[in-house]
């Protein structure tokens, strides 16, 4: 018998990786080049999260993860561009095109403007962590407007527009090109009202998707312990490191699997709990991926770390990756959301 296509996004992205090397993603080119295939592969096609199959565009987004965190980082960022166009307007991107979403805005980082002249907008400044600085053909951008800060759709390859060199000095997610953005008069289009990128359903909806990619960045690296075991009897420490991370994993899914259900519930948040749903993801899988690295270094040692490239990069890349959280600032944001809704278990 043949064997027949994969049957779901995430098989088919994890049958895309298994087939290519994706070892050089530590170099920016490559990593625009690996993320520009699987666009044109069309494995970045996925459902939109609160339509009925957010599960699905989770485990898609999680076999991101494990497949590479630089791809998923990218790859993610694209898929949430094109929800939030859908969600509230703007031209669909056009096909090849791998959009970025830019929204990073750090205390004391420098500030990017946007200015009207008439119903045209231009955007000037520096814009911070700008993940796939050069990968990226087109992005959803925060800008200052007088009114607040407002979205905008930028072509990056319109003059004006210049990855600031030395601003991404990084070793962890080194690939991912996350230099600040210098824009120089540069066009934009106007995506939505003033906070309408905040005030919406779905940016809870994206910030858990960006766990699903942390939880697969996990599975990535347990996969060390798991292939130490088929190499050689693992010792009763490793094994119980083994047991610890089976659980950590199989119930971090689960939290993913219910927050997909809750927003599929719920899509445009007439219950006000897609923040907290999204926060309670978020809380749990972090917990989850930060057992998961303590586990595999202490079970495995300095060995694969020092002598594994491939998961050497995983680490320090995941690890950065989960930096995407804010610690006690996101936590502080769930306790009170939970306050607000009089939540308990």
């Amino acid at each position: 018998m043949g064997s027949s296509a994969p049957s779901s996004p995430a098989a088919a992205i994890g049958a895309w990786s298994d087939a290519h090397d994706l070892s050089p993603l530590a170099d920016p080119a490559a990593a625009s080049e690996a993320a520009h295939q699987l666009l044109e592969a069309g494995l970045l096609s996925l459902p939109l999260p609160g339509r009925g199959r957010t599960e699905e565009r989770m485990t898609a987004l999680a076999a991101l993860g494990e497949a590479d965190c630089v791809l998923a980082r990218l790859a993610e960022a694209h898929t949430d561009a094109v929800a939030i166009l859908a969600e509230i307007g703007g031209k669909e991107p056009e096909p090849g095109q791998l959009w970025g979403v830019w929204a990073a805005q750090p205390p004391g980082a420098a500030h990017l403007d946007a200015a009207a002249a008439g119903d045209d907008w231009s955007l000037s400044g520096e814009k911070p962590y700008c993940s796939g600085a050069a990968a990226c053909d087109a992005a959803l951008v925060t800008a200052a407007t007088p009114g607040g800060n407002r979205l905008f759709a930028v072509d990056l390859r319109r003059p004006g527009v210049a990855p600031v060199a030395g601003t991404w000095p990084a070793v962890g997610m080194a690939g991912s090109d996350s230099r600040s953005v210098r824009f120089e008069n540069v066009p934009a289009v106007a995506v939505g009202a003033v906070g309408a990128y905040t005030n919406r359903p779905g940016f809870w909806h994206g910030a858990a998707g960006v766990a699903a990619c942390w939880m697969g960045g996990a599975v990535g690296v347990a996969r060390a312990l798991t292939r130490a075991a088929g190499q050689r009897e693992l010792d009763p420490h490793a094994l119980a490191h083994l047991g610890a991370i089976d659980g950590a994993i199989v119930g971090r899914r689960a939290v993913l699997r219910e927050a997909a259900m809750d927003f599929d519930d719920d899509p445009a948040d007439d219950r006000g709990r897609a923040a907290l749903v999204a926060r309670r993801t978020r809380t749990v899988v972090e917990a989850g991926v930060n057992e998961v690295l303590a586990r595999v270094g202490r079970a495995l040692g300095a060995g694969p770390l020092t002598r594994d490239g491939r998961h050497s990069r995983r680490v320090s890349d995941l690890t950065v990756y989960l930096r995407q959280s804010h610690a006690e600032r996101d936590l502080f944001d769930h306790g009170r959301r939970l306050v607000e809704l009089g939540d308990d278990w």
